[in-house]
C-alpha cells in the first residue's frame, strides 16, 4: 500500500527574523508585535489576544453590529511593534481598536477588518492613537514606559505627542 503523502496546509506563520524560503514564504513576521488591552483604565499585556483569545475576549460571542451589545463597556486592543535601531529598540509603532464587551451577557462587538488593518499599520511602523481617550493614553503611556522606559527615551516624538 502505497504511502499517503499529507498535504501542507497553507497558513498564517508566526516566523522569527530567520530567513525562510520555500512553503510559506512571505508570511508575515508577527515576532515584534505585542498586544496591550485597555479595560476600566487598566493597561496590560495579553499575548492572547494576537489570536483574539485576550482575557477579555475568551467565551465572547463577537457581532459587527454595535446595537447588538447595548450594555458593552469600551474596551481596546493595542497592536504595539517593537524595532531595533544602533541604539537600541524602541517602540516603532501603535495602533488602537475599540471593541465592546459584555461579559455578564458573553456578547462582544468589534469590526475585524480594523483590528486586522491596524495590525497591518503597527507592524508598518504607523501610529493611530487618536480614537483612545485621556485615561487610555495616560494607561497606555505609563504601561510603556514601566515595561522598559529605555524603549520609550528612544521612540519616536510622534508617540510620545500622542499619548500626552
Amino acid at each position: 500500500m502505497p504511502v499517503k503523502k499529507e498535504k501542507k496546509q497553507l497558513s498564517l506563520n508566526v516566523v522569527s527574523n530567520k530567513e525562510h524560503r520555500g512553503f510559506g514564504a512571505g508570511t508575515i513576521d508577527l515576532s515584534a508585535v505585542s498586544c496591550v488591552m485597555i479595560d476600566n483604565g487598566e493597561a496590560y499585556i495579553d499575548v492572547g489576544a494576537m489570536h483574539a483569545k485576550s482575557k477579555i475576549e475568551k467565551g465572547i460571542k463577537f457581532s459587527a453590529n454595535k446595537e447588538d451589545v447595548p450594555n458593552g463597556r469600551l474596551c481596546w486592543i493595542v497592536w504595539v511593534a517593537v524595532d531595533r535601531n544602533e541604539e537600541g529598540s524602541y517602540y516603532a509603532g501603535a495602533t488602537a481598536c475599540p471593541m465592546l464587551i459584555d461579559t455578564e451577557a458573553r456578547r462582544g462587538w468589534k469590526i475585524l477588518a480594523q483590528h486586522v488593518n491596524n495590525l497591518d499599520y503597527a507592524i508598518k511602523r504607523r501610529f493611530v492613537l487618536d480614537e483612545l481617550g485621556a485615561e487610555e493614553k495616560a494607561a497606555l503611556k505609563g504601561l510603556l514606559v514601566a515595561h522598559n522606559a529605555e524603549w520609550w527615551d528612544r521612540s519616536p516624538e510622534v508617540l510620545k505627542e500622542a499619548l500626552n
